[in-house]
Parts: structure tokens; C-alpha cells; sequence
């Protein structure tokens, strides 16, 4: 019997999610990275404005950038950008290792500051997206290729890209906030039959959501 849609076997013998093809990166990127819930501050924050710089391209265009996004954005510690000028935002529009798109970098410098007012209120970054986890009764009960395809946006995401837009932040759509929410674990969307969807099943159960 073949696979089902959606999933490839690896020279390694795994059944993964397709989507990372055989490219090593996005291999250990779907791995060990993918789908695992997280209450890191500046992870959550990375991945929302890394989110952006995607918009229009493919994520592994920018996985293989994102080193250099780190480097040019002070490893996406919210505090130091929050501080950029019109010289960091020049200088990473000089940058040839990120996307040079002035309003993308501009909207990071804004998600900073937009950041620190999100923590005075919330407490944390984490403690803000979280609340808005799906309820595990809202979820598909099985989730195969054809459903995750027809599934680019949900109302959690559509609402948490609402409250987001009305504090002020940019390029936070609710399809870039479905996105985010795949890769920090806030969902899983490890296909049936995936490799790594009964481990990050198990990590979600044992994650402690933070208040």
C-alpha cells in the first residue's frame, strides 16, 4: 500500500509531512522544531516577524536566511529593536543576507515596540498568543493533506490577527498568524501518519500554558 497524500518516506526510513521535501534544513526544521509548543518571549516574536518576511516567498527561502535575519535584527531580542533608527533600518536594507524590503524591516522595529506594550498588558508575549489555542473540540478529528490544504486560516487565527492589528502590529494577517501558530505548537498540524505528530502530541499534553 502507498502513502497517503501528504506524506513521503525519508532515505532514513521516517514517514514524515511532505512539505520539507529531502532539503536537509527543512528537514531538521520539520524535525525538531515544527509544531513544538513554545513559551519563549523572543522565539514567539521571531517567528511572528519571520512570518512576515515570508509573505510572497517560500519559508525555506527564509530558514535559509534566518541566521542572517538574527544577526541584522540583534537575535530578535524585542528590546534592542524596539531601539532601531532610520541608521539600523538603512543598514538592513544594505544587508544582502536578509529580504531588503524597507516596509517588511520597518514592521519589525514597530512589532518590537508594539511588543513591549503587549507585555505591560499581558504579562508576556506568551501568555497573549497562547489564550487564543484552539479548543481541541474545534479541531478535525482526522487531519490528512486535503484538510490542512483547505484549512490556510482559522477563526483563532483571524481573531489573534485582529487583536494584534488593533495594538498597532504589521504583517500579521490571519493566514502569516496561522502560520505562526503551526510552527510554535499552538495547533498541531503534523499530518496523520507523520512521524512526528504522536511527539508533538505528547509535548502539547505536557506543556504548561503560560498565564
Amino acid at each position: 500500500m502507498g502513502l497517503a497524500d501528504g506524506l513521503i518516506a525519508g532515505v532514513d526510513g521516517r514517514i514524515r509531512c511532505s512539505w520539507p521535501g529531502s532539503d536537509p534544513l527543512y528537514l531538521a526544521y520539520h524535525d525538531g522544531e515544527w509544531g513544538r509548543p513554545t513559551a519563549d518571549d523572543r522565539r514567539l516574536f521571531e517567528k511572528l516577524c519571520l512570518e512576515g518576511f515570508q509573505s510572497g516567498l517560500s519559508w525555506l527561502t527564509i530558514l535559509r536566511k534566518r541566521e542572517n535575519f538574527r544577526r541584522a535584527f540583534a537575535g530578535f531580542d524585542f528590546r534592542k529593536v524596539a531601539k532601531f533608527g532610520d541608521k539600523e533600518v538603512q543598514r538592513c536594507l544594505a544587508d544582502a543576507g536578509i529580504v531588503r524590503h524597507r516596509g517588511k524591516i520597518e514592521s519589525v522595529v514597530n512589532n518590537a515596540q508594539r511588543a513591549l506594550e503587549l507585555i505591560d498588558e499581558a504579562g508576556s508575549l506568551a501568555a497573549f498568543v497562547w489564550r487564543f489555542e484552539p479548543a481541541a473540540a474545534s479541531r478535525p478529528k482526522r487531519l490528512d493533506r486535503a484538510t490542512l490544504m483547505a484549512m490556510p486560516k482559522t477563526a483563532e487565527s483571524t481573531a489573534l490577527s485582529k487583536e494584534l492589528r488593533k495594538r498597532g502590529w504589521s504583517f500579521v494577517g490571519p493566514t502569516t498568524v496561522y502560520a505562526f501558530m503551526q510552527a510554535m505548537g499552538l495547533v498541531n498540524d503534523h499530518i496523520e501518519g507523520c512521524s512526528c505528530r504522536a511527539r508533538v502530541e505528547k509535548e502539547r499534553r505536557a506543556f504548561v500554558r503560560p498565564k
